[in-house]
């Protein structure tokens, strides 16, 4: 990076023809439609913002709120050179759900050992974003290899998924229409094209929601869906703010997700800067950074941890539109919505089995995006070490296999992350010397020639 470098670029209003060249990361579109695509991004989001919390046992409404400000300041930190919507991060849900006994129903009751975790999270995520910032990305992506992060995230699929199937599970119209739910939504992903197949937890919520409605509610099928929280809801509120609780058990099970979510943000910018054709490796430290004092904030108010939205980054893919002028309009969408206690009681109405069935779609996805990982990067499968490497951590972590060392417990999700990474480091190593030295001796061999 140029020693002389601004913070910030030089932002030039947008000359060329949206349907023919790309609005770069440092141009700016007129008012209008900076209003019209700021609302998409909020839109893009929405659904997967609001599922994680409720997954979590935490408000969606200071969870939008919070991601609004977290987004504007993520734009400042990085000196809006990183097109990013900062949401709420689906890679918690596991050690949270570790820390503090939560059963995915209903409020957390143990919500401030969540908060103390997650800030400590944010902490240990800041500062490698300050190493990356004087040393670059290279050692990460050694630690932390295609094989490696692919692994890592399918593990953090895998590990949900008993919880999931547990929350569809209290009777059997539940489970039907936790069923009708991962039908809408798949209807929406495979059959829809354009902005309606990036909306489609959105839309195949909504459509399961009233599918439920006219069950329960209009035939008596299920167990009615209580409405009378909207009508008792202002408009115009703040959020219920929460503090945190400083428990190092909850802390040392959270904190390891950094790793986590530099494996999947580093995914992230990288797919960002392929898009856009900019170089933004010098802008990972900043990012890296910035994502860690966001999440600490959030976690310090009662918000989630936070992380950049692959759903943003597909209608980015749609649009072409890659400013980052456009993510602090989305913010200040997501604010004005959790400023609204009426937004929060309509959310707070989605019956568990539809929010079930959503996160069997969601976290399959997430499975399949590591296997995609490894696909992408062809990962050589007939390395006994790749085997090896692929099959403990995938166990590990669709086990919930833990480690008691005291008073501390690794959870699943971090046991299985270490053993990937210790596991590349040593057989591969390993491997790669063993190979040398077979190589060195075939070359020591003299051929005996006979006459």
């Amino acid at each position: 990076m140029p020693a002389k470098e601004p913070w910030f670029p030089k932002f030039k209003p947008y000359q060329g023809d949206l349907d023919v060249t790309p609005v770069q990361v440092d141009e700016y579109l007129p008012a209008g439609k900076s209003i019209v695509l700021g609302l998409q991004h909020a839109f893009a989001m929405f659904g997967a913002t609001v599922l994680a919390p409720l997954l979590m046992g935490f408000d969606p409404n200071l969870t939008i709120f919070i991601t609004g400000i977290g987004t504007i300041l993520f734009f400042l930190m990085t000196g809006g050179r990183m097109p990013s919507y900062l949401g709420s991060s689906f890679a918690f849900i596991g050690a949270i759900a570790a820390a503090t006994g939560y059963a995915g129903v209903g409020s957390n009751p143990n919500i401030g050992l969540a908060l103390g975790g997650t800030m400590a999270c944010g902490l240990v995520y800041a500062a490698i974003g300050l190493i990356v910032m004087k040393t670059g990305t290279g050692w990460i992506e050694k630690l932390m290899p295609p094989l490696v992060t692919g692994a890592i995230v399918m593990i953090i699929g895998l590990n949900l998924a008993p919880i999931t199937i547990k929350s569809v599970s209290a009777n059997s119209f539940d489970t039907w229409m936790a069923v009708v739910t991962i039908l809408c939504i798949s209807v929406v992903a495979v059959f829809t094209r354009g902005m309606l197949r990036r909306l489609l937890l959105l839309v195949g919520l909504c459509s399961a929601y009233f599918v439920y409605f006219l069950l329960a509610n209009v035939m008596g099928f299920g167990k009615p869906i209580d409405f009378s929280f909207i009508s008792n809801a202002a408009w115009f509120g703040l959020p219920t703010f929460h503090s945190p609780v400083f428990n190092a058990n909850a802390m040392l099970l959270i904190a390891p997700v950094a790793i986590i979510l530099v494996a999947e943000n580093l995914g992230h910018f990288k797919a960002v800067s392929a898009m856009t054709g900019k170089n933004l490796s010098p802008y990972m430290g900043r990012a890296f950074f910035a994502d860690g004092i966001c999440t600490t904030m959030s976690a310090s108010v009662g918000g989630t941890g936070m992380t950049t939205y692959a759903e943003n980054i597909g209608v980015m893919a749609v649009t072409k539109v890659y400013s980052t002028t456009i993510f602090v309009v989305a913010g200040l969408f997501a604010i004005l919505l959790g400023l609204s206690p009426k937004f929060g009681a309509v959310i707070s109405t989605i019956p568990v089995a539809l929010l079930g069935g959503a996160s069997i779609v969601v976290f399959g996805l997430i499975t399949v995006a590591g296997a995609k990982i490894w696909v992408d990067n062809k990962i050589d499968f007939t390395k006994n070490s790749t085997l090896i490497i692929a099959a403990v951590s995938l166990i590990m972590g669709a086990g919930n296999f833990s480690l008691h060392i005291g008073a501390f417990d690794l959870g699943g999700i971090g046991t299985a992350t270490l053993a990937a990474i210790v596991l590349n480091l040593f057989l591969n190593r390993g491997e790669d010397a063993i190979s040398s030295v077979s190589a060195n001796a075939e070359n020591a061999v003299t051929p005996v020639v006979h006459h």
